[in-house]
């Protein structure tokens, strides 16, 4: 790993849109989406999960806003208040990229684990003390490929089908908004429909979360 602040790591940050909170969503199954990351260094930012006893399924996601910067993807990581009174433990999950945004991580069989190395170090943001965390570090991916995320993170054949639900739902949602105008371009057409875009995303988060809940709701 680069360290913060190293040429060869910032090089790759060079010309390229700059990195945000804004960048990046979390699901949990039973819950709204999260779009509230915190920002805890220029390439590192954290979800604060609350009633973490209770996550079984992450969903870690891009917004589609920015992209990560060519060369670069994000490692993400769960972190878990210690048990026994000590720092946070944190695992590897997997990795997100622009060719991959979004992934399905299952966390319910991590919670008694080991904690590995991880690139926070002090830096995340304090936590409350019934609160997980997910982390998103930005790293090169020459340095994703060599890490080995926990085994019991890996997806099951269901997981598989909610990730393809998630890149169908992105996939409807992005192709939609690219059709947004505001009122003052809308031209009359007395022949079109036009459906808010409002309402599209609350269909979207609606069926995210029905997902999360029951990947089957859809055959009842």
């Amino acid at each position: 790993m680069f360290p913060a602040g190293s040429s060869s790591f910032d090089g790759l940050f060079a010309a390229a849109p700059r990195l945000s909170a804004g960048m990046f969503g979390c699901l949990v199954a039973g819950r709204l989406v999260q779009t509230d990351a915190v920002q805890v260094a220029s390439d590192k930012f954290v979800f604060n999960l609350a009633d973490y006893e209770n996550v079984n399924h992450v969903v870690v996601f891009m917004l589609g806003t920015v992209p990560f910067p060519a060369g670069t993807g994000g490692a993400v990581y769960f972190s878990f208040p210690d048990p026994l009174g000590g720092g946070p433990v944190w695992q590897l999950l997997g990795f997100i990229t622009n060719d991959k945004p979004s992934a399905i991580f299952k966390i319910s069989g991590m919670k008694n684990g080991e904690g590995g190395a991880h690139p926070f170090g002090g830096m995340v943001s304090s936590a409350p003390p019934s609160a997980a965390q997910v982390g998103v570090s930005v790293e090169p991916l020459e340095q994703l490929v060599q890490q080995i995320p926990v085994a019991s993170a890996a997806v099951s054949t269901v997981d598989t089908f909610l990730l393809f639900t998630q890149k169908m739902l992105d996939s409807l949602y992005n192709f939609v908004s690219s059709f947004a105008v505001t009122q003052a371009q809308m031209i009359p057409n007395p022949t079109e429909t036009f459906i808010p875009s409002s309402c599209i995303l609350r269909w979207y988060e609606n069926f995210q979360r029905r997902m999360a809940q029951n990947p089957n709701f859809w055959k009842n």
